[in-house]
C-alpha cells in the first residue's frame, strides 16, 4: 500500500464548534501537526488550512463540514493525489466513544463531510481513520443527532476520545509508511 500523502481532518470551522465531538478529525490533524512540527496555515486555494511535511499534506477544510469535499478535491487535484492515498479522520456515531476503525472505502453512513467528499472525488475509495463518539441512542440520550454532534463530549467520554487520538498518534508510524494492516492490527485491538 501507497503511504498517505494528503491526511484530512473533517471538522468545522469555528471557535463555536472547536470542542464538538463533529470536530475530532480536527483535534486528530491539529496533534499530528505538532508531532510532525507543520504549520497549518490558510490556503485559500485549498479552501482551509493546510501544511506540508514533506511530500505530505494536512488539511482542515475552512468550509462547514457538508461541503467538506470541495477541499478536499481541491488540493488532491492541484497535486494529483489519488483518492487511495488520501486519509480522511472523522467522528464516527456507529462506534462507541474511543474506539476506533481504519479502512479504505464503504459508504458514507450518513456521514454528511465523507458524502461531500464522496461525490466531489467521484469515488469512495479513500481512506478512513474512524475515531468513536457514540450515537445519542446507545448512550441514554434523548438528544437529535445533529444536536449530540455539535456538542462537546461529556466529561465521562472525553478521556476515552482523547486516548483514543493518543493510540492513532502512537500508529502513525505505520500509517505513515503505508502499513495499514500493521495499523488496524494496532488501532482494533483492545485499548492500552
Amino acid at each position: 500500500m501507497n503511504p498517505p500523502r494528503l491526511i484530512v481532518g473533517l471538522g468545522n470551522p469555528g471557535t463555536e464548534y472547536a470542542a464538538t465531538r463533529h470536530n475530532v478529525g480536527f483535534w486528530f490533524v491539529d496533534q499530528l501537526a505538532d508531532t510532525l512540527k507543520v504549520a497549518l496555515a490558510p490556503q485559500s486555494k485549498f479552501f482551509g488550512l493546510a501544511g506540508r511535511a514533506g511530500e505530505r499534506w494536512l488539511l482542515q477544510p475552512g468550509t462547514y463540514m457538508n461541503r467538506s469535499g470541495q477541499a478536499v478535491a481541491a488540493l488532491a487535484n492541484f497535486y494529483k493525489i489519488p483518492a487511495h492515498d488520501i486519509l480522511v479522520i472523522h467522528d464516527e456515531l456507529d462506534l462507541a466513544p474511543g474506539a476506533i476503525r481504519l479502512k479504505q472505502g464503504g459508504g458514507n453512513g450518513g456521514h454528511n463531510g465523507l458524502k461531500d467528499i464522496q461525490a466531489k472525488l467521484g469515488t469512495p475509495d479513500f481512506w478512513r481513520l474512524r475515531l468513536g463518539i457514540g450515537h445519542p441512542r446507545s448512550l441514554g440520550l434523548s438528544q437529535q443527532v445533529v444536536d449530540f454532534v455539535l456538542h462537546p463530549p461529556r466529561k465521562e467520554e472525553l478521556p476515552d476520545i482523547e486516548h483514543a487520538l493518543a493510540r492513532c498518534l502512537r500508529a502513525w508510524p505505520k500509517i505513515a509508511a503505508g502499513d495499514y494492516a500493521g495499523a488496524q492490527q494496532q488501532l482494533h485491538g483492545k485499548a492500552v
